[in-house]
């Protein structure tokens, strides 16, 4: 019963994290429109990409031009809700814990991790998760071949659980901040290795795909899970990728712990 209750608070208080959002995002309008045309280009330029690509090839990674959108339109939603979820609170944390700001989250009666992972959610990207879903749908109806909709279904379930993944990939890239007192934590590394979640994973090969689906799992975002959709189920890809999500999730966690231990508070 406590649990429920707690589970009950805590999603009260993330709804009024959304509704603050919102209400602070129609006043900056201009910031409002110019995300949503940032990424109205990326979009655009993901798919062109692809685009060009099957002008030259038939093939990619074992994916016709068709199934390798359904792939794109995977990793651009997953993208979309990183961005609109969490994106915004881990811009913020590392100078939080240079500048002590982070004392006014610990002593919140609510665990800090989530405060400080959920607080800020970005409504000038809410628009962009429903394009991503445009997308998605578009890439959905035009697939010529047969799939059965519980495919779809867990796809679009390991989709949201690729958006968590890359927020706990970029969350453990930031958590360095707490001894090195750097500017951004190892946050630069992880934009140039999140290229490997926009391609398929098996145009890798040996030790480099093998650390792609379990060590640095940027190819268990999208393109693991549309092997679920594409090929015949196989549900020993779910055994895995829940398996590595909870192991991370675990490890970033341990991690989060061990860094608030090593914080040094503005009040220290």
């Amino acid at each position: 019963m406590r649990a429920i209750k707690n589970t009950l608070r805590y999603i009260r208080l993330y709804y009024y994290f959304v509704r603050f959002s919102f209400m602070r995002a129609m006043e900056f309008r201009v910031d409002f429109t110019f995300r949503i045309f940032m990424d109205v280009i990326y979009y655009a330029v993901n798919i062109a990409l692809y685009k060009i690509i099957f002008l030259h090839t038939d093939q990619l990674g074992g994916w016709n031009e068709n199934e390798a959108l359904i792939f794109v339109a995977g990793y651009l939603l997953a993208d979309s809700i990183y961005m609109t979820v969490f994106a915004n609170n881990l811009w913020w944390l590392p100078y939080f814990i240079n500048r002590g700001d982070l004392d006014y989250y610990l002593v919140r009666p609510v665990s800090s991790l989530f405060f400080l992972s959920l607080r800020d959610f970005a409504a000038n990207s809410t628009i962009n998760i429903l394009a991503a879903v445009g997308i998605f749908a578009w890439a959905t109806l035009t697939y010529q071949n047969h799939f059965y909709w519980y495919q779809l279904i867990v796809y679009i379930v390991l989709i949201f659980n690729g958006a968590f993944l890359f927020f706990l990939i970029s969350l453990a890239s930031l958590i360095p901040v707490f001894w090195i007192h750097g500017g951004r934590g190892l946050q630069s590394l992880v934009w140039s290795l999140q290229r490997f979640m926009e391609r398929p994973d098996r145009i890798f090969y040996g030790w480099v795909r093998r650390i792609l689906v379990s060590v640095l799992p940027f190819a268990l975002i999208a393109s693991v899970p549309a092997h679920f959709f594409l090929d015949q189920p196989d549900w020993t890809l779910i055994v895995h990728i829940s398996a590595v999500s909870t192991g991370l999730f675990l490890l970033v966690y341990w991690f989060w712990r061990r860094g608030l231990r090593a914080y040094s508070s503005a009040s220290s």
